[in-house]
């Protein structure tokens, strides 16, 4: 009989140890019986046998474990940075922090891309799970740096206390960031390919629970993959649509990044994409009359007057990108911002139209399909004017091209 593969040793030794009729040829009880149609009783035999199962599921474990290694990002000199898509990818680290007993730890780097969290976590059951979204740029002179990143540590904090969640201080998550891209710096993607280090901030309610309460115990993590566009095509026009289910309740957690408002996206998403939309335009769920924002993005409109127009809701996630952008346009463009109502009937106002956002920067809208009908803007193909005046700005800043507002940028040494 030929050699077997290790699997096959497992099948061998329980078939044979289930009919109780083998016996190995020799008293050293070598791997070798197991090749062989030699049967005896087994009892004299089973101390060894078991031992030789354990040494072969530790070698089994052990193979198992080093695939799983091997299953990770591959080399960072391997990446074709200038195809990056919009990507989960397991890099070697990640931060982490635990909230016991009325307070959270110091946290550590972690080489374990899985979190291990009790049945009864309510951020499974009731959605008690809140997370940011920030970048890393390469500059010019090789040097990594990150964008507002204490806006992001505010927004989050304001998120965990809606869902009464003890948020991570606010100093303590900038530094975890810091160490999440130095831990990674090799995998933050070369300056020119517009590529970025895209990091996920995220809090969960964790322990055993079943009522419908907070947790007592709470898990931080942050983990980083490197990113292309978001949107597929880049700084490109695309067309959205707009859709007849709400993104967010009057008074609910529309203001908060938390799970729960984009698990009941995806449907409308998807559908908005077997139509051929890149994306969702909600509508205000009061009346349906009002433009409130993208599945993934804040919306802007520019008029032929020289505004910068966005829209003004509770129910708005309040973007970081977009208040940038707004001082962007008054202090570097000359715009008037224009903060207020966006009426879907009112859409001739506007001759530009974009989605923006971290992961969308900022994404050209070519039209806008309300009640069967497409309404263009500037261009389904051409990128207009002012947004690309706008995107030059504000990515110059971030790549260290162009002189940032005081306070917006912050090394990463």
């Amino acid at each position: 009989m030929g050699q077997l593969p290790g699997s096959a040793y497992f099948i061998r030794i329980v078939a044979q140890s289930r009919d109780q009729h083998v016996s190995p040829p020799n008293k050293n009880f070598s791997s070798e019986f197991l090749l062989e149609e030699a049967y005896a009783p087994i009892s004299n035999r089973f101390a060894p046998l078991t031992l030789l199962l354990g040494q072969l599921l530790t070698a089994l474990f052990r193979s198992l474990k080093e695939e799983l290694l091997m299953a990770k990002a591959k080399p960072a000199s391997e990446i074709d940075w200038n195809n990056l898509g919009f990507d989960y990818m397991d890099l070697p680290y990640r931060f982490l922090a635990h909230y016991q007993n009325g307070k959270w730890d110091d946290g550590e780097l972690s080489e374990d891309a899985t979190l291990h969290i009790n049945e009864g976590s309510t951020s499974l059951h009731y959605g008690q799970a809140d997370f940011e979204g920030l970048k890393a740029y390469r500059t010019k002179d090789g040097s990594i740096q990150l964008f507002r990143p204490d806006q992001n540590a505010k927004r989050m904090t304001r998120s965990s206390q809606r869902l009464l969640m003890p948020p991570f201080p606010e100093d303590k998550f900038i530094n975890a960031v810091k160490e999440v891209v130095k831990a990674n710096a090799d995998y933050v993607p070369p300056y020119g390919t517009g590529a970025t280090l895209y990091l996920r901030p995220l809090l969960i309610g964790v322990g055993g629970n079943i009522g419908v309460h907070p947790a007592s115990e709470y898990i931080f993590t942050i983990f980083a993959m490197p990113v292309g566009a978001y949107y597929k095509g880049g700084l490109k026009p695309t067309n959205f649509t707009t859709s007849y289910y709400d993104r967010a309740a009057p008074h609910g957690t529309g203001q908060s990044k938390v799970g729960g408002n984009y698990g009941g996206s995806l449907l409308p998403g998807d559908e908005a994409h077997q139509a051929g939309y890149s994306d969702v335009i909600y509508l205000d769920p009061a009346t349906h009359t009002k433009i409130e924002e993208a599945g993934s993005a804040n919306f802007f409109g520019i008029t032929q007057a020289g505004e910068f127009v966005t829209p003004k809701s509770e129910s708005i996630l309040p973007s970081i990108t977009k208040y940038s952008l707004l001082w962007l346009a008054e202090h570097r463009l000359g715009l008037k911002p224009i903060e207020g109502d966006v009426f879907i009937d009112d859409l001739d106002r506007f001759t530009e139209a974009g989605a923006m956002g971290t992961a969308a920067v900022i994404a050209p809208i070519g039209g806008i399909e309300y009640q069967d009908q497409l309404h263009v803007f500037y261009s389904e193909t051409e990128v207009g004017p002012i947004t690309r005046k706008l995107y030059d700005e504000l990515t110059g800043i971030q790549f260290g091209d162009v002189e940032a507002p005081e306070g917006w940028i912050q090394r990463v040494d």
